[in-house]
This record gives structure tokens, C-alpha cells and sequence, in this order.
């Protein structure tokens, strides 16, 4: 299951992946995410998978790189904070990472949600520092 949350006060889109996670669910989530007119155009997610299980393979990050590449097209730019603790989540989002990432997005792996939301608040959209 996929559940978000956009937090008014830290202006943070907050979506926790919980148990087995599909790609379809993912690219679903991603879709959703593309069509919401309501949150900041430089948005930043902090992505909690920490207690996911991703049901899918090293061969499917392309598929959802690319429905995020098409979520970009409305926005400025997308900063996403990826916790994970499990070594095949770590594997994916990194993999992820490295494939997605270009001009309007960034992402960055992190196992504690300090540390993930230290640097979402912090990183500045125009450098990406």
C-alpha cells in the first residue's frame, strides 16, 4: 500500500510505501502524483520505504523512471528523499536514483528519516547542493 500526505507546515510531500509494493502500485502513485494541481510545483517527497517489499526486479526501474519523467513535465523541479533499510529496497533505489535522475529531479537514499528530512530541508532546487 501507498499512502501520502502533504504536510502544510514543512510544505513536504510525505508518502510511506507499506508491505508488498507492485510496480503497477508505484507507477499508479507516480501517475496520481502528475495530475495534482494542489501541492508546490517545486515539491519535495520524503519517501518512506522502510517497511516496503518491493514485488518487482532491477529491469522494471525503467518503467518508472520513465512515468517520472512524465510526472516532471508539470512540475519545476521534484526533490525525493528515499528511506529504505532492506538490502533489495537499497539495491532498487539506488539503481533508481542513478537512472532518474537529470535537471528537475533529485533523489538521495537514506536509512534514517532524520537524516532524509535533514537534507530535504536544506537542499536548495536551483543547484540541487
Amino acid at each position: 500500500m501507498i499512502s501520502t500526505k502533504f504536510n502544510q507546515q514543512t510544505g513536504i510531500l510525505e508518502t510511506k510505501y507499506l508491505g508488498d509494493i507492485t510496480l503497477k502500485e508505484i507507477v499508479d502513485y507516480i501517475n496520481v502524483t502528475k495530475i495534482n494541481s494542489i501541492d508546490p510545483r517545486d515539491l519535495r517527497i520524503l519517501t518512506d520505504a522502510s517497511q516496503a517489499n518491493m514485488l518487482f526486479g532491477h529491469n522494471d526501474i525503467e518503467t518508472i523512471v520513465n512515468a517520472n519523467n512524465e510526472s516532471l513535465k508539470n512540475y519545476d523541479c521534484i526533490i525525493d528523499a528515499l528511506i529504505v533499510n532492506q538490502p533489495t529496497e537499497t539495491a532498487l533505489s539506488v539503481f533508481f536514483k542513478l537512472l532518474s535522475e537529470n535537471e528537475k529531479y533529485k533523489a538521495k537514499v537514506f536509512s534514517t528519516n532524520k537524516g532524509a528530512i535533514l537534507w530535504l530541508t536544506r537542499i536548495n532546487e536551483q543547484n540541487f547542493v
